[in-house]
């Protein structure tokens, strides 16, 4: 795949919280930039859980979804993702069985594995606190997904449920994950996958063994990839670098253990100066544009490093995560994105691209 005639985008949205604002703007904004990317054609509109920061005010994307999708007419709109380790599969199957009920059709599932946070705000996640929780992602993945192919067996405790109130409609379910062994969950499964190349840029690798192995189901005949990557994108590479700075700044202090809300990059560029004089980077640090975990820059060259992130995947769609601590930039990257790649962002073909 080397050409946006043949790549499909959506977004991606964790809902920063800039500084000198808060989380109830933050949340405002995602529905802004949702009605704005369907009318710019984009075709999926997914929205994070994180728990506990100042960064991002997505923790709750169950309760975003049902918004997002009464604000829009057309984009499917989802969960990248639930973390399910957080909750019953039961609880997760019928609150996106309601969603799916009130809006056929749209409705992606996206399940993850990762806590989305640090250990304390995840114990303090459970509702039993005697012990931390079993890890036992496959038994949950697979409940869940017994309630929603109504496939529950005749000698499961559960069996006796009730069916899910959205029936007959349903969320499309979508695996998560940045490591190899959510790869081999999603093939085994034959679920289509979502590979975070924000969080882990050397997942081609592990794309490749999930089309391998993929075992398929009722739902999915072939395997299917799509890829999250971080761009940001203005009128020149110059005010992308600028933009930028302020989400490199945020993720720098996080790694650190120090949690900020999106700082201006007048601030992070006179920050990221001083800290760059006193150490080197760590191996793998998205710094600069041509990171493989940030494409940053003005139109052309943001539409060729996505194209070549789809490329080294074999991925048909990425999802754009775009983080700057001015919400009117992140509305213009998202439109000069699809300006130069219209091929990606048809909104004639977007209302048919479904799961």
């Amino acid at each position: 795949m080397t050409t946006s005639a043949r790549l499909r985008l959506g977004v991606l949205d964790q809902s920063p919280v800039a500084e000198g604002s808060d989380g109830s703007q933050a949340l405002r904004n995602t529905i802004d930039l949702a009605c704005h990317a369907e009318s710019l054609g984009y075709g999926r509109y997914w929205v994070a859980e994180h728990h506990g920061g100042p960064m991002l005010a997505g923790a709750s994307p169950e309760a975003l979804i049902g918004p997002i999708a009464a604000a829009t007419r057309r984009m499917r709109v989802g969960s990248g993702g639930v973390m399910l380790p957080h909750y019953s599969p039961l609880k997760v199957a019928e609150s996106f069985s309601v969603l799916a009920g009130l809006f056929p059709g749209r409705i992606d599932l996206g399940i993850g594995r990762a806590a989305g946070t640090d250990p304390t705000t995840t114990f303090a996640l459970q509702r039993d606190r005697r012990e931390a929780s079993p890890d036992d992602f496959p038994q949950q993945l697979a409940e869940l997904m017994a309630y929603l192919r109504d496939e529950m067996p005749s000698d499961h405790p559960f069996a006796r449920l009730a069916a899910l109130p959205g029936l007959p409609a349903a969320p499309a379910l979508w695996l998560l994950g940045s490591s190899p062994q959510s790869a081999y969950w999603a093939a085994e499964a034959g679920l289509p996958y979502a590979f975070a190349d924000f969080i882990n840029p050397l997942g081609a690798t592990m794309a490749a063994e999930y089309r391998d192995r993929f075992v398929p189901s009722a739902e999915l005949d072939a395997p299917r990839v799509i890829v999250g990557v971080s761009a940001i994108c203005a009128d020149t590479d110059e005010e992308a670098e600028h933009l930028a700075s302020s989400v490199t700044m945020a993720m720098r202090m996080l790694r650190r253990g120090r949690l900020i809300s999106v700082p201006t990059p007048e601030r992070a560029r006179e920050w990221l100066a001083e800290d760059g004089a006193r150490r080197t980077p760590r191996p793998g640090e998205p710094l600069r544009r041509g990171s493989r975990r940030m494409v940053v820059g003005a139109p052309d060259t943001v539409r060729a490093g996505l194209e070549e992130v789809a490329a080294e995947y074999g991925a048909e769609e990425l999802l754009v995560v775009t983080i700057t601590h001015s919400h009117e930039a992140r509305r213009r990257s998202y439109e000069l994105i699809a300006a130069a790649m219209p091929g990606a962002t048809a909104p004639e073909a977007a209302a048919a691209h479904s799961a």
